[in-house]
């Protein structure tokens, strides 16, 4: 399936998920084509290592002079309803993860989140990992962030008109 197929610019949400380094986030970028530039992509990762600084710089390099890059750790609700332009929300796994190490209250922020996809006036694409296919774990922290993202990734595909897992490279149709 090729993006342009993937993605109707009636869409008002897509989902992309798939597990680290499936080229979800890549796919994603590439859909947004369906739309007119400029883009506007809501960034939530926290840069606290080399490692991470250097996946986020591969990230920035991938996009062109169409994007607008809007750095959101916690924000990402206030974000979305601000928006005036297609959205590229990347991604849900590293925003709920700020959460859950800054303590914050999971449920609030993610009816939050909820909310502020279901009344946007422009087309939104969310990324977000597929954390679900492996065990539980045995740490408490590690639990949490799972469930909860399980839980969350189960809301925005409910309402979502296209969920698509990214295995691979390889993007699978679930939902559209």
């Amino acid at each position: 399936m090729s993006p342009s197929q993937a993605l109707e610019p009636s869409d008002k949400c897509t989902f992309v998920l798939g597990g680290i380094r499936s080229g979800k986030s890549a796919y994603a970028e590439r859909m947004m084509a369906a739309f007119l530039p400029p883009y506007l992509y809501l960034a939530t990762a926290q840069i606290f290592d080399k490692e991470l600084g250097a996946r986020v710089a591969q990230h920035q390099d991938r996009r062109g002079a169409h994007w607008q890059t809007k750095e959101v750790p916690f924000e990402l609700p206030q974000a979305l309803r601000n928006a005036d332009r297609p959205v590229l929300v990347d991604c849900l796994s590293m925003w709920l993860s700020n959460l859950v190490l800054d303590d914050r209250d999971i449920e609030t922020a993610s009816a939050a989140l909820i909310a502020a996809i279901a009344a946007a006036s422009v087309p939104i694409v969310v990324v977000s990992n597929e954390v679900g296919l492996g065990g539980i774990s045995a740490n408490a922290l590690q639990r949490r962030f799972a469930d909860s993202l399980g839980l969350l990734n189960q809301q925005v595909a409910g309402m979502s008109e296209r969920v698509i897992l990214v295995a691979a490279g390889l993007p699978l149709l679930l939902k559209g």
